[in-house]
């Protein structure tokens, strides 16, 4: 098959994702568009990269594209517009989760001593991108249908697109290691640890709209719908072995196995078991990686320093110089640091830990530690309470919770404008009590300004329908 017969029969193949997961009965907001793009942007690859595919940029180098802070911009601007029209939401959800906000107010406090301020700043004014398009969905009419379809929009550009990359454009879905000319798996990413977040939260979306297909709908409706997410998931699985993203994909079946213990009645019922399920597959993953008797690292092609990863964590280590502190927000991998770490391990072009948690200590310090921890617990305690209260939207919530917290351990989970990151931050994220509307099918623009003129609150569900 030639590229441009691929290429129409895989645009062919997404029209048609689209097309079977349609539901006219449930309607959400054009604002999800927002969400929806900044996932699309940083589950690939920047959109100066899309221009210059073979390049990968200058690990040294502290400038941003001039291109890519505008698109930033614009979609930062635009979410923080939308969530100022929702005001009366969206001032209940920041007054419920202030760990969140104390959180990012450090962030915004250790710019102060970092050794680039400038620099540090312009990254946080983009990372708090990362919470507003959040409350972006989870402020919508119908937060838990325009999560799935925020989910599944990714999943069915993305992953298909990986493939045909990969298989017919390996200019652009594929590089080779400098040193042993091996094969590099990025389809559209540029790297594969990338491919592997996207696969891992487009994935776990799928396979949670398949069981919320296969234990809602009935009959034809309830095949349409499974289907396109089959697919994807099958996808999911495909590139995670192509790539070789064995922590990803460690970490899909994790946390997958969860999505499906927990969708059914027996398990879902007992507050009990669910807890024990969680500390079972963390507990699981801590010992993969600190048991190397385990053996378990080794049976997923792994030797048993993680591919270097304990001589990285050593070397980073090393040359911390305020512990308390930190380096500063997103501040540790600039300047000489950067160039003694490559020498201390002999890998020029390193620019993360491979463990979330050291990478918080890093640049935050052991303040920044303590504060993800209240997060953590924070956020645990909030996906338990939706889970009892809504189990289809504490479902996903629980698994995404859960796959940051074992991704994180080898890999840099908790880095701004990460897929993984994102979808941690949503599900940490409390949901006001007694304000959070059930969801529902709205049949039209002009029954719901009917219904809300009868109620008297028609300026209310204005604000909620934007």
């Amino acid at each position: 098959m030639t590229p441009q017969i691929a290429s129409a029969a895989y645009v062919a193949l997404i029209l048609a994702l689209f097309w079977f997961d349609r539901d006219h009965k449930v309607r959400t907001s054009w604002a999800l568009w927002i969400p929806t793009i900044w996932l699309l942007i940083n589950g690939s690859r920047a959109v100066s990269e899309w221009f210059d595919p073979v390049h990968t940029g200058d690990a040294e180098s502290l400038e941003g594209s001039p291109v890519d802070a505008a698109v930033f911009g614009i979609l930062l601007l635009a979410a923080l517009g939308v969530l100022v029209w929702r005001r009366r939401r969206t001032a209940r959800f920041l007054r419920a989760n202030a760990p969140l906000l104390l959180f990012f107010a450090y962030c915004a406090i250790s710019i102060l001593w970092s050794d680039y301020s400038f620099v540090a700043f312009k990254r946080w004014t983009k990372a708090i991108g990362d919470p507003a398009v959040v409350l972006v969905v989870l402020t919508d009419l119908n937060p838990t249908a325009a999560l799935q379809r925020v989910l599944s929009r990714m999943a069915f550009i993305l992953l298909p697109l990986s493939v045909l990359f990969i298989k017919y454009y390996p200019t652009i879905g594929r590089s080779y290691d400098q040193w042993s000319w091996q094969p590099i798996y990025g389809g559209v990413t540029m790297f594969k640890n990338l491919l592997g977040m996207t696969c891992l939260v487009a994935g776990l979306g799928s396979l949670w709209s398949f069981m919320v297909a296969w234990r809602e709908r009935k009959g034809r409706d309830r095949l349409r719908h499974m289907g396109p997410h089959a697919i994807i998931i099958a996808m999911a699985i495909y590139l995670f072995l192509t790539a070789d993203s064995m922590t990803s994909f460690a970490c899909f079946v994790l946390a997958g196995s969860l999505i499906v213990l927990a969708s059914l009645r027996r398990i879902s019922r007992k507050p009990t078991t669910v807890h024990l399920l969680v500390a079972a597959v963390i507990a699981l993953a801590l010992c993969a990686v600190f048991l190397p008797e385990a053996n378990l690292v080794q049976s997923l092609g792994r030797d048993p320093t993680l591919t270097g990863r304990t001589r990285i964590w050593a070397a980073v280590i090393s040359v911390v110089r305020n512990p308390m502190l930190g380096a500063g927000f997103e501040s540790f991998w600039t300047g000489d640091r950067l160039h003694k770490i490559w020498v201390l391990i002999n890998e020029p072009g390193i620019q993360e830990a491979h463990d979330g948690y050291l990478e918080v200590y890093l640049n935050l310090g052991w303040i920044g530690v303590a504060l993800l921890a209240v997060l953590i617990v924070s956020g645990y305690r909030n996906v338990i309470t939706l889970f009892r209260r809504d189990r289809k939207a504490g479902t996903i919530r629980l698994a995404f919770f859960v796959a940051g917290l074992v991704f994180s351990i080898t890999e840099a989970g908790f880095r701004m404008m990460s897929p993984v990151w994102i979808v941690f931050l949503l599900s940490t994220m409390a949901v006001p009590i007694g304000k959070r509307r059930k969801d529902r099918p709205v049949a039209s623009d002009q029954s719901a300004r009917r219904a809300s003129t009868e109620s008297g609150s028609a300026y209310e569900d204005a604000l909620e329908a934007i």
